[in-house]
């Protein structure tokens, strides 16, 4: 008996981390079975690897997946989207649905590159996936539905969080959620210099600055409050969080987050063009 809620398979292009991460949370949800998932990958030694680690079929051709698979996600790198697109156009039919993670690949090329009536959704996903902690901000074509747009964020809140948002603000939130790791582990880093700079340990400095972001993230989250709000809450009259409050106002901490947030936005308007 099949119990799938994702209706007449679910297929990769691609094999990379992020595809297996997807993989990974949407079978531990329940959304499909893992003999209703194929991946193709051109690495055998990789095919080997995501059929041993998450029970799905590995192939190593692209239209054996749209053969096999309804809904197809197209997980492969911005730089070669334009050959992967022209191969696989010939297998694409009028029930498939094509999800694209390549960033800064817009609607307009995707639909550009493959049959004239294809669905296609595009999708800002990011890394903390691998730890099904991921933002992803979704956009869907001029063919996709309602019901394909749902399936979608259905997907990709199995590894997270996703959002829908108008395809002129894609480039936003690639800027934001999708280059926004980095930042943050940039942050970390300087918490642990830091911390080692006043004499702890690195471990020490470590474990105690991922976790201050950690529970951080957990109180912005789950406390329904803003983040200037619990600023606030830590934030005493005259006491040591203000002086180092006003060491990173002084530095425009703000405004360098700002501004790399655009320069990630333009740079993937760029890829896109």
């Amino acid at each position: 008996m099949n119990n799938d809620r994702i209706k007449g398979g679910l297929g990769f292009i691609g094999g990379g981390q992020m595809a297996e991460a997807l993989m990974k949370g949407i079978i531990a949800k329940g959304l499909v079975g893992p003999e209703s998932v194929i991946v193709s990958e051109p690495w055998e030694e990789r095919r080997e690897y995501i059929a041993r680690e998450c029970g799905v079929r590995a192939v190593s051709e692209n239209l054996q997946v749209f053969r096999d698979a309804a809904t197809v996600i197209l997980a492969v790198k911005p730089q070669v989207m334009g050959v992967v697109l022209h191969d696989i156009a010939n297998g694409v039919g009028g029930d498939h649905l094509v999800i694209s993670i390549a960033a800064g690949i817009t609607l307009n090329i995707l639909e550009g590159g493959l049959p004239a009536g294809t669905r296609v959704i595009r999708v800002m996903p990011n890394t903390p996936a691998l730890v099904q902690e991921g933002a992803a901000g979704l956009c869907r074509g001029t063919h996709a539905t309602e019901q394909d747009m749902e399936l979608a964020l259905n997907l990709f809140e199995a590894v997270g969080v996703a959002v829908q948002v108008p395809e002129h603000l894609m480039d936003a939130v690639t800027g934001l959620s999708g280059s926004g790791p980095a930042y943050c582990f940039s942050f970390i880093e300087g918490l642990v210099d830091a911390g080692v700079r006043e004499g702890l340990t690195r471990d020490v400095a470590s474990r105690l600055a991922v976790q201050t972001v950690l529970g951080s993230a957990r109180m912005c989250a789950e406390t329904g409050k803003s983040p200037a709000e619990l600023t606030a809450m830590v934030t005493s009259p005259g006491g040591t969080t203000i002086e180092g409050l006003y060491q990173l106002e002084k530095n425009a901490l703000r405004g360098a987050l700002m501004d790399a947030v655009r320069a990630a936005a333009s740079r993937s308007k760029e890829l896109g063009n």
